[in-house]
Formats: structure tokens, sequence, C-alpha cells
């Protein structure tokens, strides 16, 4: 019986590993590449040994990283695999041993784009915030300076209390939207008419809608019941409502609906303003996304709305989604489970 050699017993250790991991010799050939690394990088495991590694794996960073490695080098990086919508990144660590180089690699793709979110989140919090202060300190130097100037205080102290608002509004999303995706959000909920939240909110925001020359409908033919948190719901409402009116001009219209499909309660909120990109779609619900960045301070959203709505709709086992054609108007319809029937 042949005793096992040290690269034997090596190799046999790299194809039990249970991360993604291979092997290559000095001629840069694939010895073994186990499974899990067969799954990371979408390739047979069975076909990769003794081929070239860049016919296994097509990634040139790669190869350079591998080369390194048996040049003698511990190398570690990240390479881009794919390109543009369907790029996904994978960690690699290579490093030199007596038959070649070894390599492991993660899935890197959901660590970075958590990453850059993250960098997002700050940097438009940042943004949210010095504007304003920006704009309040000016104007309290101005009142400052200026003595005893009555028209100075009346032209920016009620600007400065605007801001302070504004701030005030954002610090409170922010809160909200954090336990939201904590999960630490506790729904007090009972039994009640969808349809009644409807009209109490439409009836909230008919002053603002006949201000902005928009008409405000609720259609709400029927009673739908829900076991729902009431000021929850209530809240998805108002963001949607407050979006709807933000983004429709004078003439326009915009129509809430409430109705029962099957197991279901659905409430819509439809306008006719100026609709939401096809490409935008699927990112209306992130945190401070904006959708025409050039009009972006003409509205005085805290870009959290649609993103709490979100959470909270999940939160009571339902959905949240934004239907649109660009330059017709924008649906967006919430579905959560209907209340049960009450049994006779």
């Amino acid at each position: 019986m042949p005793v096992a050699t040290e690269e034997d017993r090596a190799e046999r250790l790299v194809e039990a590993l249970p991360f993604a991991a291979f092997t290559v010799d000095w001629g840069r050939r694939v010895r073994v590449f186990n499974a899990a690394a067969g799954a990371l990088f979408g390739v047979d495991p069975r076909r990769a040994p003794g081929r070239a590694l860049i016919e296994v794996v097509p990634s040139v960073e790669l190869e350079r990283i591998v080369q390194a490695a048996l040049a003698g080098e511990v190398c570690s990086r990240d390479v881009e695999l794919g390109s543009g919508a369907r790029a996904r990144y994978v960690g690699v660590t290579a490093q030199p041993y007596e038959a070649g180089a070894i390599t492991i690699a993660a899935d890197r793709t959901a660590y970075r784009a958590a990453e850059r979110m993250r960098s997002d989140f700050i940097g438009n919090v940042s943004h949210e915030l010095r504007t304003p202060l920006s704009a309040m300190k000016l104007m309290l130097e101005t009142v400052l300076v200026s003595d005893d100037d009555a028209e100075a205080r009346t032209l920016f102290l009620p600007q400065i209390g605007a801001e302070v608002e504004r701030m005030i509004r954002l610090v409170e999303d922010l809160l909200e939207l954090a336990r939201s995706e904590s999960g630490t959000v506790t729904l007090r909920r009972d039994r009640f008419d969808l349809g009644d939240v409807a009209a109490s909110m439409v009836n909230t925001f008919a002053q603002r809608a006949d201000a902005a020359g928009v008409e405000l409908e609720l259609e709400a033919p029927d009673e739908v019941e829900v076991d729902a948190d009431r000021g929850r719901l209530a809240q998805v409402v108002i963001n949607l409502l407050d979006n709807a009116l933000r983004h429709t001009p004078a003439g326009g219209s915009v129509v809430v609906t409430v109705l029962a499909e099957g197991r279901d309660a659905v409430l819509s909120v439809r306008d006719t303003g100026v609709g939401i990109p096809f490409a935008d779609l699927p990112r209306v619900f992130e945190r401070f996304y904006v959708v025409d960045r050039s009009r972006s301070r003409e509205h005085t959203g805290t870009g959290l709305g649609l993103a709490i709505a979100k959470h909270v709709v999940e939160a009571h086992s339902g959905t949240l989604l934004a239907e649109s054609v660009y330059g017709a108007g924008a649906t967006f319809t919430m579905r959560i489970p209907a209340a049960a029937e009450a049994e006779h």
C-alpha cells in the first residue's frame, strides 16, 4: 500500500474543507478544486484538475494573485467577477506551499454592498444635516450683525425655525427606521376597517391638496377589516400620500383605493405625477434614494418615508410595491392579510 505524501494529505485536506479552496502547481495548473470552490466560481470541480487556472476561472486578477503566491508572497484582496449589475466580489487569499500555491476564497458581494450602503448612509445623513446647519449659521450671523434690525429678524427667524423642524423630522425618521430595521418595533394590533384609516388620512391631507391644486379622492366602497397596528398603518398612508402630493403638479390627481382581494386587504395610492423611470423603480424604497437629484432640494421630505413604510408593511407580513410609467404617474400598493372572519 503506497504511503501518502505530505502533498497527498494536503490535497485531501483541501478537498474536505467546507469553504472554497483550490491548489495550483508551479505551472499554474489546478491540482485540487474543492466542491465549495466549484459552487462559488460556478464550475464543475471534477473538470478543473489538470487545466490552467485561467481556463477554469477566467479572471486575470485571480491569475495575478496566484502568480504572486507562486513567487513566494502571501496575497489577499477582492476579485471582481462579471460586470455591471451582475458583478460579484470574491475575497481571495493565496499563499505558497510545497507543491505550488493554495488559495482560499469567500463571496464578499453582500459585504461590499453593505459597506457601500453604510458609506452612502453616513454621507447622506451628513449632507442632510450639514445643509440646514450651514444655512442656519449664516442666517443667525446675519441677524446678530444687524443690530436691532426687525426686518432681518422677521425674514430669517421663521426660516431658521423651519430648518430646525426639518432636522427634527430627519432625526425622528432615522430613529424610526433604526427601530424598524432592528426588528424591535412592537405592533399594537386591534381589529379595524382599513378604509377608516385611509379616510382619516385623506381628510388630513385635503387642505394641502387644495392648496397645491391637486384633486385628492378616496375610493373605499366596502369595509375591509384588518388585525393590525392602526398607528403604524396610518404612518404608511401618510408617507404614501406625502410622496404622491410632492410629485404631482397642479391639475393632477391622487386617488386612494381600499379593497379586499381574496384573503388580502389592499390599499393603493395612485397619482398622475411625473412618474418613476423604470431603472429607478427597484430602488425607490432605499434610504435617501432620490429619483431626480436635480429637484431633490425642492421637496421637503427626509428621503426616509418610503423605506420606513416598507418596513412597517413587512412587519405586518405584507408587501409594498411601486409601479410606474415614466411621465404618467405612479401607484404604490400595500397588501397585508385581512382579518379573519369573526366566528358566529
